[in-house]
């Protein structure tokens, strides 16, 4: 048997197979719909927001979990980026019956052996916040000298359509220092000690709009967008 491929339908999926060297047939598979609809796989309203943004010029409606009543809460129990983006793609779609796309992203600090990575969010333990993050990164980080506090985020993005199946995923990494003390209001985790070389300034201290040509999370999105309007589009 030879697949030739997919054909878009309104509601369905149409699959034409090569049933001998001469002769095909075509068979119904899948039973959702097609949807233009996005689910982002995060209730964190400023990452919430600056995904939407990333992906206002595709022209596709989205929502945040923090928008839909029944999300699941999904344990990000991976050791990797990609597999907590996958668990929260494929998961989240199959519980919601929507196309999701979930990203998992963090700091890695080349001085503390790549963490905090994937504990970034909760790396000063449960119950966590921004600020008490940032304290405990500075506390390990003293003593250390400016050449040796290089730091790179990472972020992971993974599409799953409605059966749990990942239709797409890209990565991105942004460059940059951890300097010794917070600087700027803007964007959120470690963004406010997080300086990007080249401009001399933190995220916290560039504004949002230059943050997403160049982060981690716009890399990532700028990857993945041709293959999210190749599949949802």
């Amino acid at each position: 048997m030879f697949f030739r491929g997919w054909i878009r339908h309104p509601n369905y999926l149409l699959i034409p197979y090569r049933i001998s060297s001469r002769s095909w047939q075509t068979v119904w598979i899948a039973s959702y719909p097609m949807s233009s609809t996005l689910i982002l796989g995060t209730r964190n309203p400023k990452k919430g927001e600056e995904l939407a943004e990333l992906i206002a010029p595709l022209g596709i409606d989205v929502l945040t979990l923090a928008d839909i009543s029944g999300a699941m809460e999904v344990v990000e129990d991976g050791t990797t980026f990609a597999a907590n983006a996958s668990k929260k793609a494929c998961l989240q779609a199959i519980h919601l019956g929507q196309w999701v796309l979930a990203e998992d992203s963090g700091l890695c600090v080349d001085a503390l052996n790549g963490q905090p990575g994937v504990y970034s969010a909760r790396y000063a333990g449960e119950g966590a916040t921004d600020a008490s993050n940032n304290r405990r990164l500075l506390a390990e980080l003293a003593g250390t000298p400016t050449a040796r506090r290089t730091a790179h985020y990472h972020c992971h993005m993974v599409l799953s359509d409605p059966m749990g199946e990942i239709r797409a995923q890209s990565h991105g990494i942004c460059r940059g220092r951890i300097r010794t003390e917070p600087a700027g209001t803007h964007g959120f985790g470690y963004d406010p000690l997080f300086e990007i070389l080249e401009y001399h300034r933190t995220f916290g201290l560039l504004p949002p709009l230059v943050k997403r040509v160049i982060s981690h999370r716009g890399r990532a999105m700028r990857a993945i967008v041709p293959q999210i309007v190749a599949a949802i589009g």
